[in-house]
């Protein structure tokens, strides 16, 4: 299986590929359209800003390739958050697959900390990268930004309020945490989708 993962300026692209290793995938990381627009699956993943990031992505024309992609994209972390329309940091227009806003947590109470970091469960979890077994298993996540539950939302974590762990919309696929720092329970979920 031809997997790619998109390179662009972002943290946390190499633990991604180590977890498709531990899965037997060798991912080819790469930013060439060509190679992108043919692999049999693409991930999308990031930690970084999302306005700095989206002028890069602009920048390279990454943009318009990852929204045309055919095949099963699976977007992590800062991935997630610029699939969506709109995002509250740097105030960035995003790539709008998901049309859906990105909010920065307000901490409600002394013990709300920004970002949420840490182990949290996964619950209304809907088929394609979950099954019913994931319901209420913990994933790791690490963000100050979250994306509101809405019509996309696959499944949802509570951390100061409701948010969408996970989005899903045609081939297109995404977590707010990070699957492959996730341990059995992100393997799962990568296996899941290598298997879209």
């Amino acid at each position: 299986m031809d997997v790619a993962i998109i390179k662009y300026n972002a943290g946390n692209i190499y633990s991604v590929s180590y977890a498709l290793k531990r899965l037997g995938i060798e991912a080819t990381i790469t930013a060439d359209p060509e190679l992108l627009c043919k692999a049999d699956k693409v991930i999308f993943p990031g930690v970084g800003e999302a306005q700095t990031t989206m002028e890069h992505l602009k920048e390279h024309k990454l943009d318009a390739i990852i929204k045309g992609l055919k095949q099963p994209v699976l977007g992590i972390c800062l991935g997630m958050q610029l699939m969506c329309r709109h995002s509250e940091e740097g105030d960035a227009d995003c790539l709008g697959i998901f049309d859906t806003e990105v909010k920065r947590f307000i901490p409600q109470q002394h013990a709300d900390k920004v970002p949420h970091m840490g182990w949290n469960t996964i619950t209304d979890v809907k088929d394609g990268l979950f099954n019913k077994q994931l319901e209420n298993k913990f994933v790791y996540f690490v963000h100050s930004y979250y994306v509101p539950v809405n019509k996309y939302t696959a499944a949802t974590t509570e951390y100061i309020l409701p948010f969408s762990a996970s989005l899903h919309k045609d081939n297109f696929y995404a977590t707010q945490f990070h699957p492959e720092k996730s341990g059995s329970v992100g393997e799962v979920i990568l296996s899941n989708f290598l298997k879209l």
